[in-house]
């Protein structure tokens, strides 16, 4: 009896480790964060991905909102004026890109016509109502935070509480932080992969504690995740200590990332798992959603 009874107890004890060893995945709905809709994915006569094509994707991935930022900014108005967008049920939240074309990568930091375009834009507003921010950007060189055109539109931005996707290093957000207004205590910046050159984790953190409206977006974010498509565990750590200060993303910026569209998500859903219940939520939506007053 007594080996029986051990028996048993050998069986509830391994059942205990594969439940507590096989994680579930996050159910609930998702704000795409960093979704372009560029000229090639569809510029109003050809391209593989029509709105109605990349709308199905958002739809079937439970995506109800989306931070919309294209090349050039046609792409934007087209999804937020789209009748198939409000059939899907997916809120556009608008930003202003700053590339009318691939040549304004490397120079839009000190060109006029880009601020002047950025005005022109945000005087324009969009069918689903006003741009909410600027970007996404890039700076490929840190220094460019500290170009004329760069430091009016962080001026502007933070004046006009418009939030910043900017895809930089750590040093170039320093830097912006430091040509805003508020040296970094009231510019909403969304920090695109949260340093996809692989910051370090406890300069992140550092980071987040010493700006209070940084947000990281986690796509493409080296050492997210490890074996079987499981969070790492020091970003589980540091997710858990600020729940409040991460969203996720698709960035649709090739066709490719649209094709594979269905597989980002499901990756997202798998470390989402990993997560409580609630801090999934908050990363996958709430967090977003209370940026941009939506329910």
């Amino acid at each position: 009896m007594r080996a029986v009874a051990s028996a048993i107890a050998m069986l509830l004890a391994a059942g205990t480790v594969f439940a507590q060893g096989t994680q579930g995945q996050y159910e609930g709905p998702i704000f795409d964060t960093h979704l372009h809709y560029n000229q090639e994915a569809w510029d109003g006569n050809t391209g593989p991905f029509p709105p109605s094509e990349a709308l199905a994707r958002m739809q079937r991935n439970d995506v109800r909102a989306i931070i919309a930022n294209s090349r050039p900014n046609a792409g934007t108005q087209t999804l937020a004026a789209s009748r198939e967008t409000r059939a899907a049920g997916v809120t556009v939240v608008p930003f202003v890109r700053l590339y009318r074309n691939r040549e304004d990568y490397t120079s839009w930091f000190r060109d006029e016509t880009i601020y002047e375009m950025v005005l022109t834009e945000l005087a324009r507003g969009t069918a689903s109502g006003p741009y909410r921010g600027l970007g996404e950007f890039h700076l490929y060189e840190s220094a460019n935070a500290n170009g004329p055109v760069a430091k009016k539109l962080i001026a502007l931005a933070e004046r006009e509480k418009l939030a910043v996707l900017a895809h930089v290093d750590d040093t170039a957000v320093d830097l912006l932080m430091a040509n805003a207004p508020s040296k970094g205590q009231s510019l909403r910046l969304i920090w695109a992969h949260t340093g996809i050159g692989g910051t370090p984790v406890e300069r992140v953190q550092a980071m987040l504690e010493r700006y209070p409206l940084l947000m990281g977006e986690l796509s493409y974010r080296p050492g997210l995740t490890c074996e079987g498509g499981r969070l790492c565990p020091e970003w589980r750590s540091l997710i858990l200590k600020h729940p409040g200060r991460f969203m996720v993303g698709s960035d649709t910026w090739i066709n490719q990332r649209w094709s594979s569209y269905d597989e980002t998500m499901r990756g997202y859903r798998a470390w989402l798992g990993d997560l409580p219940d609630d801090v999934a939520q908050r990363i996958a939506w709430g967090n977003a959603a209370g940026l941009f007053g939506l329910r």
